[in-house]
């Protein structure tokens, strides 16, 4: 029998039908699968709350609280839904930055404009590159020295090296080249001395970096004394240029961040990607991961553990050194000042944590602590007699990150365990 046609009306709904089933199985797909994913759920919250905060300050500054309300509130429920899916840390992360982000919002919209306009501008992201700089090239050496299983407390004395040693070179060199490579190799010998402690006689890693930040202190302090007789260093040395880009410079807000950058700040987005690139996709960081690891199992393959892990303590050390230089010769102008990375070595050390010993995650954390300090110098424009409180901002997210408030962070299996060949 010959069936009837069917009716027009039937085709349409039968072809709306196909349409429907074929968005459910889209949406079942993988895309549906990444979004119902409590991490990325509860990095979406995190995000959120943030934009929170953003859309109220410059060059957006939305002056209704709806918008942080929002965005906040949306950034709470994920939160709270990643947190019944396992994903509690990350998930009461979410709901903290949600709640956070409304809260500041609400501040921000309460502020005046032009309080808002002289702390908000593009000379902030400009300044949060600034100090990140040192923080990043600290942070990427330590975690070179850690993923190959040796602490390095000694952070903040090999990047105070750089500082001086790099000044002194460049002034008496003639030129911040030289600077930068007498840096580097002040702070390769430093890093070689702990090495050799911590490797060699296996001695404790983090009172043997301790000691090395002593010790760098007092060589800095004596050799400036000796060399400069107390004074200042001489005007005129030689410092690392700053890049102009022609064509960013006229660009609304984006210019003024990024148009004038010191040569140091670009070298340090570089190093991210390299060391990303060397670390997980080339054999030698593989080695430098498996010596971190599981060095028994190294060893037993062949490769040899002393050797990377000397060699990736004093890559640390030079890298650490740089972000000194950076201090010294590039943003401070061709100056040293006793003890001048002041605490820098410890911030660096805690962006490697916060970040999980990971490239990108250091370099997010370094902008995180960047950030706050370029705030805590505009901040007292609301109160003047709380600058002394705002300039405890950095250290205070510094105690937070190595606390793990914000996520447990897992060092690699055999950091800080010395080694012994059989």
């Amino acid at each position: 029998m010959e069936h009837a046609p069917a009716h027009p009306s039937e085709v349409g709904a039968a072809g709306e039908g196909a349409r429907v089933i074929a968005w459910s199985q889209r949406l079942d797909g993988p895309v549906w699968a990444r979004i119902r994913d409590p991490k990325s759920s509860g990095a979406a919250g995190i995000v959120l709350g943030v934009l929170a905060c953003v859309l109220t300050i410059p060059p957006v500054a939305a002056r209704s609280i709806v918008w942080p309300v929002l965005f906040g509130l949306v950034a709470a429920v994920l939160g709270l839904w990643t947190s019944t899916r396992g994903r509690r840390r990350l998930g009461w992360g979410a709901v903290a930055a949600g709640l956070l982000g409304i809260g500041l919002g609400i501040l921000a919209t309460r502020s005046s404009t032009t309080n808002l306009n002289s702390v908000f501008t593009a000379s902030l992201i400009a300044s949060m590159f600034v100090f990140s700089t040192p923080l990043v090239f600290g942070a990427i050496g330590g975690m070179f020295s850690e993923r190959s299983g040796v602490v390095n407390i000694g952070l903040e004395g090999m990047m105070l090296m750089g500082a001086f040693w790099g000044v002194y070179a460049a002034d008496k060199g003639g030129s911040w080249v030289v600077g930068v490579v007498v840096a580097m190799a002040s702070g390769g010998v430093l890093a070689l001395v702990h090495a050799f402690f911590a490797i060699h006689l296996r001695a404790d890693q983090i009172v043997g970096g301790t000691a090395v930040n002593f010790l760098a202190l007092g060589i800095t302090g004596y050799f400036f004394f000796q060399l400069y007789h107390g004074q200042d260093v001489p005007q005129g040395v030689a410092t690392i240029p700053d890049v102009k880009i022609p064509w960013v410079k006229d660009w609304h807000f984006l210019g003024p961040a990024i148009g004038d950058l010191n040569l140091m700040v670009w070298l340090s987005f570089a190093l991210v990607i390299v060391s990303y690139i060397v670390l997980f996709k080339t054999p030698i960081g593989l080695r430098i991961r498996a010596c971190g690891e599981h060095p028994r199992a190294a060893d037993t393959v062949g490769i040899d553990v002393y050797a990377v892990r000397y060699g990736s303590v004093v890559l640390s050390g030079t890298l650490a050194a740089l972000g000194g230089a950076y201090l010294s010769i590039g943003f401070g102008g061709g100056a040293f000042v006793n003890n001048m990375t002041a605490g820098r070595g410890f911030i660096a050390l805690a962006a490697m944590i916060f970040g999980n010993w990971r490239p990108f995650g250091a370099f997010g954390a370094a902008l995180l602590f960047g950030l706050s300090t370029a705030l805590a110098y505009r901040l007292p424009v609301y109160s003047s007699s709380a600058a002394t409180l705002f300039q405890a901002l950095p250290y205070v997210l510094t105690l937070i990150a190595v606390a793990g408030v914000i996520g447990r962070s897992t060092p690699p299996a055999a950091d800080g365990k010395p080694y012994v060949k059989q």
